[in-house]
């Protein structure tokens, strides 16, 4: 069970101790650096050079990591105003009365799969300003009632003045990080009662963050319900898990590519997918029952979380439950996740990204992509058919090293067969695509080509047919149907111009340069 959350007078004093600690640990030692040239001016009469450069400068590092900066607060996205969203703002104006608790001045949408509270601007937290922020896709993911409760618990955070003494706390730990940096490039010496204070520092101040997480559980509970609060816990971290590959597999490789998909519909369509769900469930199931406290972690264990609020008080929501998606509170979600994309791209590509639907992406962002990828590998699969597969699926490892993919010997041969079926696999799509398949490559689907009621994963193929999922017949049964099983996957997709274009880069490195 979790400690009684302290009180804000008794953090207070803790931060603040730490605080002075850490300058008075600094000044010490630029005191004790400075000390030494004057010691050898007026009790040895005498100068060591390195001896005061390395005093000197170490105590001129150590108070120019020490200086206190102003907080330039950078906006992490688009800015959700009361005028535009008024949904959303009076679901928050409601959570707000309930925990007795006055607005953000400012509140952001971000894209993460979380939303925070935060004191910005200012100097050491003087001057600062409530600051929130709500995640796109925890917005796509969570039920109105559950994002109230979401939105309780970060509430909780200034109920229990945690952001009031977060500027301090986080002033602290980047003074000692700019101190440990400043240092490492001078001595690795003067770097140690840092890093001795800097890791005593997260020991204590996360130990209080997690005390902090189980208030404001407790406050969330009481406003929305336990029930709410426990599954609303369990949705964030379901979909904190799904989140990151969806992004990098889904999000980012339209956006490099100059497309801007719909952010929360793809998301939506991610996590539904039965096996993503299925590994998440899980994945879930693993971490409630057996997750462990890391001392250097803001935030206890899920499980500890759960049980906390599962054996304290049993609450009622406040309100009647709402089960509409709490993305149903966003007025134009298009044009917010425009800004929101924009906002992450380098200058040159903002506002010129084109938008695509999920239903689009196969053939305007994925055939160009794998064309240029078969391209580049068709020298080393010329005169490989699709009829060899089943035979090249006994030894995916072998096959690898033939074609000259295995670059590291100690790759693990999960890691091979997955580059071997994605170079097979883009060949496969380019030449189904070039004899009139559709492309389905939908988020979190496995792609697919179909045409006249026949469907073929190229991507999958080889895989399945190592692990027996698909069958040796089968697969050349499906080879027959499209017409492509004696295809010359390499000559297909463009081996001999592969060749030309080496040849003429090749003999254009040969010619004798001109001198003017």
């Amino acid at each position: 069970m979790p400690h009684p959350h302290p009180s804000l007078a008794g953090r207070a004093v803790l931060a603040v101790a730490l605080l002075v600690g850490f300058y008075v640990l600094a000044f010490a030692i630029v005191a004790g650096l400075l000390y030494i040239p004057y010691a050898e001016v007026t009790v040895l009469h005498r100068i060591n050079a390195r001896l005061t450069i390395f005093a000197i400068v170490g105590a001129g590092a150590i108070l120019w990591g020490i200086l206190p900066r102003i907080d330039k607060f950078l906006p992490p996205g688009p800015p959700l105003t009361r005028a535009h969203q008024p949904r959303l703002f009076a679901t928050l104006d409601d959570v707000a009365r309930a925990v007795e608790q006055e607005m953000p001045r400012e509140v952001y949408l971000v894209p993460d799969m979380n939303a925070w509270v935060s004191q910005r601007g200012g100097v050491m937290g003087f001057g600062s300003r409530r600051v929130m922020g709500l995640g796109l896709p925890l917005l796509q993911t969570l039920t109105v009632s559950q994002m109230r409760a979401v939105l309780a618990h970060e509430f909780g955070h200034y109920h229990g003045g945690d952001t009031a003494l977060g500027p301090w706390i986080y002033k602290t730990r980047a003074a000692i990080g700019r101190t440990l940096d400043s240092l490492s490039r001078h001595s690795a010496i003067l770097t140690k009662p840092f890093e001795w204070y800097g890791n005593a520092f997260l020991r204590i101040t996360h130990a209080i963050s997690r005390r902090q997480e189980f208030a404001a559980d407790a406050l969330s509970a009481r406003v929305s319900g336990t029930t709410t609060a426990v599954d609303a816990l369990k949705a964030v971290h379901a979909a904190g898990m799904a989140f990151d590959p969806y992004w990098h597999s889904e999000v980012v490789p339209a956006i490099s590519n100059g497309f801007r998909p719909p952010l929360a519909d793809g998301f939506r369509r991610f996590i539904e997918v039965p096996a993503i769900a299925t590994n998440v469930e899980t994945a879930l199931s693993h971490e409630i029952a057996e997750g462990k406290v890391d001392p250097y972690d803001t935030h206890p264990p899920l499980r500890e979380r759960i049980a906390a609020l599962e054996t304290g008080p049993v609450h009622d929501p406040v309100t009647s439950d709402d089960p509409a998606a709490a993305i149903s509170l966003l007025e134009n979600v298009s044009a917010l996740e425009d800004a929101l994309v924009d906002g992450m791209v380098r200058d040159e590509f903002r506002g010129k990204l084109a938008p695509i639907s999920w239903e689009e992406a196969g053939d305007r962002l994925w055939i160009p992509v794998w064309r240029e990828h078969a391209h580049a590998n068709s020298e080393r699969l010329e005169g490989m058919t699709p009829n060899q597969l089943p035979t090249l699926a006994a030894d995916p490892r072998g096959t690898a090293e033939r074609l000259g993919l295995v670059r590291d010997r100690n790759a693990p041969d999960e890691a091979v067969a997955q580059d071997l079926g994605h170079v097979v696999g883009t060949a496969l799509a380019m030449v189904l695509h070039n004899r009139g398949f559709a492309v389905h490559a939908l988020p979190g689907h496995a792609v697919e080509l179909e045409r006249d009621g026949l469907t073929i994963r190229p991507f999958a193929a080889l895989g399945d047919l190592t692990s027996g999922t698909l069958t040796p017949d089968a697969w050349l049964a499906q080879c027959a149907q499209a017409g492509i099983g004696s295809v010359d996957l390499g000559a297909e997709n463009g081996a001999a111009e592969r060749r030309a274009e080496a040849a003429a880069t090749a003999a254009q490195r040969k010619q004798p340069r001109k001198w003017k």
